[in-house]
Formats: structure tokens, sequence, C-alpha cells
């Protein structure tokens, strides 16, 4: 039987509901799963819009070895050193050069011989005019595939349709794509004809009692008025949204992944 490794993709986590729940939850998650590498997008873990080094160690001490990012990624300006220095925090790679941060990493997984490469771009649809990430990816994939075949790529954007045609531009040179950003988790994980295990969107890891994480409220008010008003990360009913995979270590194609929530939402009236 061949080889695998286990990864855990947690989505998007927003505000200190997510960070409470991981803490409560994560590492019996990782024992469940049998998770060898555990990555996590937290862009909007600080007070729902970028991140933090106390957060980033936290999340660390919790079972994660690598954190993601998005649009966010640079909300918060003392978060700049840190990301300098430490590539275990990444930020999408097609932003303009000059940014703080890491764009990918190639990693070892612990307890294994194996590297695993982590790849985090930014879609360029309804979102801010960036680099090409079809083209960056091209490029991180060149330099990741020098030292590993098993990569995975957390790929933030709005556009279903960006998100799809990306993975199958690199199918069969990625072994896993995840979506992020829109904080609804989708139904559709699958395994492309190269081996790419793929879903559009892994959803959010926080308050489902709210739009998006944030209060419902001030949502509602958003869009009745069309005035901004200020979001406040919601509490109540939290949930771990994400994705988990098994990637075949001598392929580095996906043989298995699954979406995962916990709890499961409750789809019927009790």
């Amino acid at each position: 039987m061949a080889e695998t490794v286990g990864i855990l993709f947690i989505g998007d986590i927003v505000g200190t509901p997510g960070i409470k729940i991981l803490e409560t939850v994560l590492p019996s998650l990782i024992k469940r799963y049998g998770a060898d590498f555990v990555i996590a997008n937290g862009e909007n873990s600080h007070e729902g819009h970028g991140i933090n080094e106390d957060i980033c160690k936290t999340l660390h001490s919790l079972g994660v070895h690598v954190i993601t990012g998005g649009d966010h990624s640079f909300d918060k300006w003392k978060i700049f050193p840190y990301m300098r220095e430490n590539n275990t925090l990444l930020r999408p790679l097609n932003y303009p050069k000059g940014n703080a941060g890491y764009g990918f990493g190639v990693y070892q997984i612990p307890e294994s011989s194996h590297k695993i490469g982590v790849l985090n771009l930014q879609g360029r649809t309804f979102m801010k005019a960036i680099d090409d990430p079809f083209s960056s990816a091209d490029w991180a994939l060149s330099k990741i595939r020098e030292e590993t075949n098993l990569v995975f790529i957390d790929f933030h954007a709005e556009a279903t349709a960006e998100k799809i045609s990306l993975a199958w531009h690199v199918d069969g040179r990625a072994s896993v794509l995840v979506g992020t950003h829109t904080h609804i988790p989708t139904g559709d994980a699958r395994i492309f004809p190269n081996g790419l295990g793929y879903q559009t969107d892994a959803g959010m890891t926080g308050s489902f009692n709210s739009s998006l994480g944030m209060d419902k409220k001030v949502a509602i008010k958003r869009f009745m008025t069309g005035v901004h008003q200020k979001y406040q990360p919601a509490n109540g009913d939290n949930h771990i949204c994400g994705v988990f995979a098994k990637v075949d270590t001598e392929t580095g194609k996906c043989v298995h992944i699954e979406q995962v929530t916990y709890p499961e939402f409750n789809s019927s009236e009790e």
C-alpha cells in the first residue's frame, strides 16, 4: 500500500470565536484525522481582519504548522516584522514585490522524511488588481518541485470560476488546491484527472450566528442603507470548517479529499 501524508486545512479563522473553538477542538481533530501536517488561513483572526504575532504563536502551539493569508494579510502593520522573519506565516505571493512576507515555503513534515510545499495565492476577479496568480503559480511550482512533489495551494479568491480555472491549470503539478475567502464551505471536494485534490471553498472557522463571521445586525444595516458601518466579529454557534486530504508521497497525487465541519450543521428541526 502506498505511503500517504494527511493534510488538514482549516478555513478562514474569524476573530476570537474562531480562535476559541480551535483551542478547544483542534488538537483532538488532528488526532481524529491522523493529520501529519496542518495549515490554517488566519487573515481574519485578529478582530475579523488581519493577524498578530500572539495569534500566530497560539495557532502554532495548537498544532498548526503553516498559516496562510489573503486580502487582509496586510491590515495590521505591526505584523510586518514577523512576516519578514517567519516563513510559517504566508501571504499571497502575487502581491507586488516589496511587500513584507513570503508567498510560499517548503517545510519538513514532522516525524517524516518528506517535505511539503505550501503556496498562497490571491485572485483578481472582484478583488484587488494585483499580479497574475496563474503565472505566479507557474513560477512558484517550478521552485517548489525542485525540492518536493507534495504541494498544497490556498487560493484566496472571490470568483468560483477563477478558482476552478486555476485548479485545471495546476492539475498534475500540485497535490491539493483549496479555495478560501468566501467563508461558505462548498460541497464539491473531488480529485481532478491528474491527481489534484480540490474544493472551491473551505468555509470559515468562527461564529455562524453571523454574516460571514461578523455581526449580522451590522451587516443587514449596511445592505439596507448602503452606508459603511463598522463590522465586529459575532459570537455563538461556532464551527470549524476545513478540508482533509491524503496525498501519495511517491507521486504527489491526492488519493482522498473530504470536507471537514465540526460540529456538523443542524439540517433539520428537532
